[in-house]
């Protein structure tokens, strides 16, 4: 008598092999998006700076004119904040501020008072109207004039030994007859030196085009570079940020509170405590963010489509102030800073573009709308180039920072 043995059950779950099979294809790709993520950020993280940057080799960078005054044993040190450039100031130091229109109002005084009590030198690139009256008060400030090859036509002995240079852009009047005004465009001067105390003094010039590398071998640039730069031991290259900390504070100042222990910790000497974000590099911000995006897109791509969108008409009718609210709202709510300062700028440009002449088409062309709007105002081509085609703001109170700055620049090309 034989027993019949009851049939092993039948497993249903998928073999490995079935596994790999199935997401073999999503692997791949998210290792392609992952490499590409790497490759992304390294390149991100490298060596970018902007204009009449010390460290950039590009053609409006200023690194060539910055190897020369080390070769001549002028030491070179870059601050991208106010705190480091009132800090440095003294009087065998020559502080040059690469835009003071950037500068907040408080910001400008506050600089102000720290260099007119030293006997160093400084140096203003191309201040407007409101910058100079804060930065050099009782200066003029005249109409923008192209720049080109001007001879001197002053005492100066740096300007004279320099001869014909690339010159012009704002001109200035000065205060009384002690200054010296050097390269005249009709009929104003370009380039300004004030008398401050002891043997410190002021410098203004009306364009920055002769630091940049590809003109400083043209003319006498390069001379007039080292003798206006060199003429002291050290160098502080100060290139101002919306990003500066101080440009959002109450009076432009550090807090009272972290004086008391600004000596204890030199690693912290502002008394801000960095947070976990600000230990990443950079470009690991920016692999993290291609990840996500890949997930995003992954799960997107595998997920189930529930049909098109039907549009439904609404039952009432939304002001168009309630509707910018609630767009507002959204974007603080996304963080979506980028997007918010790019509505701003669009809107400003196009209002601007109105007023300059230039057509709606060609408002969102810089090398058509900055020329216009050049023209019509007293601040230079890269500050223009700043605000109108910038990037995006560091955080909120940047992005308030930008609207006030395209306010001011829009009224700037009102009223002219």
């Amino acid at each position: 008598m034989t027993t019949a043995t009851a049939p092993s059950p039948t497993s249903t779950a998928p073999t490995p092999h079935q596994v790999w099979k199935r997401a073999r294809g999503l692997l791949i790709a998210l290792l392609i998006l992952v490499i590409a993520g790497v490759t992304f950020a390294a390149v991100r993280s490298g060596t970018n700076y902007g204009h009449l940057d010390p460290r950039s080799a590009d053609a409006k960078g200023s690194r060539a004119a910055a190897e020369l005054l080390k070769a001549r044993e002028i030491s070179v040190t870059v601050a991208t904040t106010l705190d480091e450039a009132t800090t440095a100031a003294g009087p065998d130091t020559t502080l040059l501020v690469t835009g003071p229109n950037l500068l907040t109002p408080a910001q400008q005084r506050r600089l102000h008072k720290a260099t007119s009590a030293s006997t160093g030198r400084t140096v203003l690139i191309a201040p407007g109207l409101a910058a100079a009256s804060r930065l050099s008060p009782g200066v003029r400030t005249e109409p923008h004039r192209p720049v080109s090859p001007l001879p001197p036509s002053c005492a100066s002995p740096a300007a004279r030994s320099a001869g014909t240079a690339d010159m012009g852009g704002v001109r200035y009047t000065a205060p009384d007859s002690t200054a010296t005004a050097c390269y005249p465009n009709d009929g104003s001067p370009s380039l300004l030196i004030l008398k401050g105390r002891g043997d410190g003094d002021t410098v203004l010039l009306g364009s920055p085009d002769f630091l940049h590398n590809e003109r400083l071998d043209q003319q006498g640039n390069a001379s007039l570079a080292l003798q206006l730069l060199g003429s002291r031991p050290h160098l502080v290259w100060y290139l101002p940020s919306l990003a500066d900390p101080s440009a959002t504070s109450n009076d432009g100042s550090p807090d009272n509170n972290n004086d008391t222990n600004g000596g204890g910790n030199g690693g912290e000497a502002s008394g801000e405590e960095s947070d976990f974000l600000d230990l990443i590099p950079s470009g690991w911000l920016w692999g993290t963010l291609q990840l996500t995006l890949a997930a995003v897109l992954a799960a997107i791509w595998r997920g189930r489509r529930l049909g098109p969108l039907v549009v439904e008409r609404l039952p009432v009718s939304i002001r168009a102030s309630e509707s910018a609210e609630g767009r507002a709202g959204l974007y603080r709510k996304a963080n979506a800073r980028e997007r918010a300062a790019e509505s701003l700028r669009a809107a400003a440009r196009t209002r601007i573009a109105r007023l300059a002449g230039v057509t709606a088409r060609e408002a969102h062309t810089s090398d058509v709308l900055l020329p216009a709007v050049s023209a019509r105002t007293t601040t230079t081509g890269d500050d223009l180039s700043t605000l109108l085609f910038g990037p995006a703001p560091a955080d909120d109170a940047a992005l308030v920072l930008l609207a006030e700055h395209l306010d001011a620049l829009e009224r700037e090309v009102r009223t002219s």
